[in-house]
């Protein structure tokens, strides 16, 4: 047996009833504006309603019936006059005060039922006891409880388009009575439904008066008003009539539907659950009734979201590309050897005493190459000579290196064979030739060059490797370069062992700038002046990484527009939406919902949308970058994890910000005006 105890407020308002009337009006006026007039419905009413009184007020239709059983559930206010329910004025009670009131004191039989389309018999009658943080064990067994003694056992999980008219009637009664209301507001309860139907709501109503609830109904029909113990007659917003009706010679209904037990004359007990319980199971209303919404909305849904998925997926993919693309320059950059220093003589490239400074000498690059900072370490001569075989002469610069000259460039074969120390030791007369030499000298692609002798100068050497051709070049053009062991060059060529650079490389734990600063100081004390200077190829590599990264800023930049986009197209769909759920948001205020659970309501179905769609863009995203690789596409894609949560915030911060303006107009809504739309 379930034991369910009233709401605190109920009973505070029950104790003040037993010495006061519990209803009482004092020349309550209601006006509505009407263009440029006023059109007044209700006109000083004063009436009295005493604790387990069973009334109906009666009266043709505009006769202001209906806004008087409004202003009485205070779903609405009067424009003057004081109304109190249990010794209480109204008149000074904020919006979520009423709420309260709504929710602890009051339930509500509507004419068409207003039975949440989303949800089934039970979810419907569990909705007010969710607002008022009824624990869900305790509100499902209640509502289980109610629906199986109006007779509806075998149709608890049927939502309401799946029931009769009667059976919707009895769902509305039982959330009615699921905080225990202590007065039930019906509103034409029998209007839209058969004789036998009506005639099952009137017993159960009835019964529920003999319980000690105090029933107001609200009708035309005077064969329903009959059934009341006292009738309020109201023509042009007065009461014209007030008079009670003897039921002494009538024997009492046959309906034992809510004969008066423990369980059903027991009250909701609240106990003492702590506020974030109560606010936990209010949000968990919240996001399922956004997740219904969603899938009842699905192709608009998906719709609303695809400007987020796109934006998303546009972010972590561009995001990702960029990676994948700085990533790629970069390791063609380290290739190309951006990642040294070159150390030449003299102030400056403009320095024309530089051919003349002779200090930079091989036993420097030999200091050099000790240093931690140094990775690896190249002299290297170089001067212009003429190049022959055959009868075809062509110009070209010749470059003398050291054997490690190739890896710190990052050069690569495309056959044959580098050089080897021992030539450099030995002065031998072994060439490497670039592809634009190769193409140039021997024209006929299918004979290899290799073996072949070419003069330089008057100097023979035997081609031994061929360069691939380097189109990541800076200036690689079409000049021809060949390349010999700088001791043979020094020894055939320049009889000088002066070098005309030192190619540095850097190791990849040290700075380059750190690295540079480092070997300016180490040269300058052991030449003892600054003869020389230093070109960082780092700045190459600088100025390329900042244009990617200027590049991806400007797509991202176009990116987050379409997330802008996206998140207009949220707020549009969502303020669609509040004007499509109008009534639901009436019926959730009627049954006792706070401004902010509505607020929050739509806040969770907009914040879910762009969550929603925040995932599908990731995912999308994903797929981009694996149907890349299966393209064979150059590029990767590099993601990272914290652009995936960025993107998540993202989605986040544009469902609250696009849509906070429907939410709050949804909270806004005055319930009687909600209640009223069509």
């Amino acid at each position: 047996m379930v034991d369910l105890k009233a709401p605190a407020q109920a009973h505070d308002i029950d104790r003040t009833a037993k010495s006061s009337p519990l209803i009482d009006l004092d020349g309550v006026t209601r006006a509505f504006p009407s263009g440029d007039d006023v059109v007044v419905v209700l006109h000083g009413l004063t009436l009295s309603i005493s604790t387990g009184e069973m009334v109906a007020i009666i009266g043709a239709s505009g006769s202001g019936k209906s806004t008087l059983m409004n202003i009485l559930g205070c779903l609405d206010r009067p424009t003057s006059g004081i109304y109190r329910i249990g010794g209480r004025e109204t008149g000074s009670l904020g919006p979520d005060e009423l709420a309260q009131l709504r929710r602890e004191h009051f339930g509500f039989i509507f004419q068409r039922y207003h039975l949440l389309s989303e949800l089934t018999s039970i979810g419907n009658v569990e909705v007010p006891a969710i607002y008022s943080g009824v624990p869900a064990a305790s509100r499902i067994a209640r509502a289980t409880m109610l629906l199986t003694r109006l007779g509806m056992a075998d149709r608890l999980r049927y939502a309401p388009g799946k029931l009769s008219g009667g059976q919707q009637q009895r769902v509305s009664i039982a959330r009615a009575l699921m905080n225990d209301a202590n007065v039930i507001l019906a509103d034409e309860p029998t209007g839209a439904l058969d004789h036998a139907s009506g005639e099952e709501v009137l017993k159960i109503l009835t019964e529920l008066n003999r319980e000690g609830r105090t029933v107001i109904l609200v009708t035309h029909d005077m064969a329903v008003a009959s059934r009341a113990n006292r009738i309020i007659e109201i023509a042009d917003g007065r009461v014209i009539s007030d008079r009670p009706v003897d039921h002494s010679g009538e024997q009492p209904g046959a309906a034992q539907a809510m004969q008066p037990t423990s369980t059903a004359a027991a009250k909701i007990s609240h106990g003492p659950f702590r506020a974030w319980r109560a606010a936990f199971d209010r949000f968990g209303e919240a996001f399922t009734m956004a997740l219904l919404s969603m899938r009842a909305h699905g192709l608009r849904t998906f719709l609303t979201m695809l400007g987020i998925v796109i934006g998303i997926a546009s972010v972590v993919a561009v995001e990702a590309l960029g990676e994948g693309s700085r990533e790629k320059v970069l390791a063609r950059i380290s290739s190309l050897g951006t990642n040294t220093l070159e150390i030449f003589p003299g102030l400056n490239y403009g320095d024309l005493r530089s051919s003349k400074v002779q200090t930079l000498k091989l036993a420097d690059a030999l200091e050099i190459a000790r240093q931690p900072y140094a990775a690896g370490v190249a002299p290297t001569v170089s001067l212009s000579k003429t190049l022959r075989i055959g009868a075809l002469e062509l110009s070209a610069q010749i470059n003398g290196v050291g054997a490690d000259y190739f890896s710190v460039k990052g050069t690569k074969l495309a056959s044959g064979r580098y050089f080897t120390g021992d030539g450099v030791t030995h002065m031998a007369q072994d060439v490497v030739i670039d592809d634009n030499t190769r193409a140039a000298l021997f024209p006929n692609t299918k004979a290899s060059p290799l073996g072949q002798i070419i003069m330089i100068g008057d100097v023979p050497a035997t081609v031994v490797g061929v360069l691939q051709k380097q189109t990541t070049g800076f200036g690689n053009g079409t000049s021809l370069s060949v390349y010999l062991p700088y001791t043979t060059v020094q020894a055939r060529f320049t009889g000088s062992n002066t070098l005309r650079s030192i190619l540095l490389l850097v190791s990849d734990d040290t700075d380059s700038t750190l690295a540079e600063q480092a070997a300016i100081k180490f040269l300058t004390a052991r030449h003892g002046v600054l003869d020389f200077f230093v070109m960082n190829n780092d700045d190459v590599r600088q100025t390329i990484t900042s244009t990617t990264d200027t590049m991806t800023l400007l797509i991202s930049a176009i990116a987050v527009i379409s997330l802008v986009v996206g998140g207009i197209g949220v707020m549009n769909i969502m303020l669609v939406s509040v004007s499509e759920r109008v009534k639901e948001i009436g019926v959730r205020m009627a049954v006792g919902a706070r401004r902010s659970d509505i607020l929050e309501q739509f806040l969770t179905e907009a914040v879910l949308v762009c969550l929603v769609g925040g995932v599908l863009g990731i995912l999308l995203a994903l797929a981009a970058g694996q149907l890349f690789a299966a393209l064979g596409s150059s590029y990767t894609f590099v993601y990272s994890v914290s652009s995936i949560i960025s993107a998540f915030g993202i989605s986040s911060l544009i469902g609250v910000a696009f849509g906070y303006l429907p939410a709050r107009s949804a909270a806004q809504l005055d319930p009687v005006v909600a209640l009223a739309r069509d």
